[in-house]
């Protein structure tokens, strides 16, 4: 299976490379018109220009946005046939991938996926009498334009932010002083080099708290690698977990039906009308198409449907500003319902292996066991070579209790798998 979660995502190798000249050829039809763009990492032009040889051979025109934002090839690909992030999203820099989208903004469904891989397995045809051609496009100042046009900042705010010299610095950096607000900017050069490990997590950004206190902003703002995630900060300096911001956005916007994934927090249940989806945007922008007024996970992925069906970083930031502006983030946050969450990951070279001595149908969906009181999610990573344990509960105490009846499970199929390996 070639598919994760998140598209195809491995260390660059020279396989990666061949993969993305046959999924460019797989995707392609005489005649079809393909938007590429790729994150900042070193090894993004080479796959890149695989893929668009790819598509190129069968007979499609390739537009080539260059370095850009995941949601920002998304918006460009609404004028297209198809589109194509050469990105790793949150990974380590020696990741890279292929990340397919939909005009509609949504990733490939698991159906077209499956496809894929099996046009991948044939010789593609070539079509000699039309061979595509590569034309250099503007994706960044439409999607810009977009954003600015949806959403309004009043009043004068303070901004930390953080583009972990990613894709996002392309456009957050100027969508934001144009729309009036005062940014404080570290890593916000693009450079393949990561100063940070790209995941937006609290212990990945210990630095941000002093810069809002030393700068007195109104927050802090935080995108990934290829900015479809964006995580954030209050003005006192504290770390906004998933959750809230999930619960944030939805009552901002006046969100009645939320689509959330199976390891978000109960509290969301308490504000809205939820449906539950396994991990991974994928799955919320799929079950968005038919049920809901937006959607997230608490991984920084947020989709607001008549936007966009893909996680837009950069939309959630410029809508984090406009709240900012009206209101202390912090009094917000601290009004809404908050329950005890644990999220705990492990490293298991073979967790697809242990998941199915769990009983999981789907590795990356895992097993969930709940009572009244709390839950306990175990699912293998769509994108590492681990094996995620989340647990909440109405108490401190409570969530603990679940994560050890998780840690438990996990060890127990950990000896069965040496046994049987």
């Amino acid at each position: 299976m070639l598919f994760g979660s998140s598209g195809i995502r491995r260390k660059f190798d020279q396989e990666l490379l061949f993969l993305s000249l046959k999924t460019g050829y797989a995707i392609a039809n005489p005649g079809d018109r393909i938007v590429a763009g790729r994150d900042s990492r070193s090894t993004g032009p080479a796959l890149q220009d695989a893929f668009m040889a790819g598509a190129m051979f069968c007979g499609a025109d390739v537009y080539d946005g260059g370095v850009a934002p995941t949601p920002t090839i998304a918006h460009a690909t609404g004028k297209m046939d198809a589109g194509c992030c050469i990105t790793a999203s949150h990974n380590p820099e020696s990741y890279n991938g292929l990340k397919l989208i939909n005009p509609n903004g949504s990733s490939f469904t698991k159906k077209q996926q499956s496809e894929t891989e099996d046009k991948i397995e044939k010789k593609p045809k070539a079509v000699f009498e039309r061979q595509g051609t590569i034309k250099e496009m503007d994706i960044i100042t439409p999607h810009k334009e977009a954003v600015l046009k949806e959403i309004s900042i009043d009043g004068k705010i303070n901004m930390v932010l953080d583009c972990g010299c990613g894709a996002g610095c392309m456009i957050t950096p100027s969508l934001l002083t144009t729309a009036g607000v005062r940014i404080n900017c570290i890593n916000c050069n693009v450079s393949g080099r990561f100063p940070r490990p790209s995941e937006p997590l609290e212990k990945n950004l210990s630095y941000i708290h002093n810069m809002i206190i030393k700068s007195g902003s109104d927050g802090a703002l935080i995108h990934d690698g290829d900015a479809d995630r964006f995580m954030a900060f209050d003005e006192k300096g504290r770390f906004i977990g998933g959750d809230h911001l999930l619960m944030l956005f939805a009552l901002h916007i006046g969100a009645k039906k939320v689509v959330t994934t199976v390891d978000a927090s109960m509290a969301i249940e308490e504000i809205a009308e939820v449906k539950r989806t396994p991990v991974g945007d994928s799955f919320v922008s799929e079950k968005l198409i038919e049920w809901g007024d937006f959607g997230g996970e608490p991984s920084g992925s947020w989709i607001f449907p008549k936007h966009t069906l893909c996680p837009d970083g950069i939309y959630a930031a410029a809508l984090f500003c406009s709240i900012a502006s009206e209101n202390k983030i912090s009094t917000l946050i601290d009004e809404m319902p908050d329950y005890p969450i644990l999220r705990s990951s492990y490293m298991c070279p073979d967790s697809v292996g242990i998941m199915k001595i769990l009983g999981a149908e789907n590795p990356t969906d895992g097993i969930r066991i709940a009572d009244e009181d709390g839950w306990c999610l175990i699912r293998a990573s769509g994108t590492e070579p681990k094996v995620r344990i989340t647990a909440e509960g109405k108490t401190k105490d409570l969530a603990k209790s679940m994560r050890s009846r998780g840690y438990s499970l996990l060890k127990s199929a950990g000896k069965k798998y040496k046994q049987l390996n």
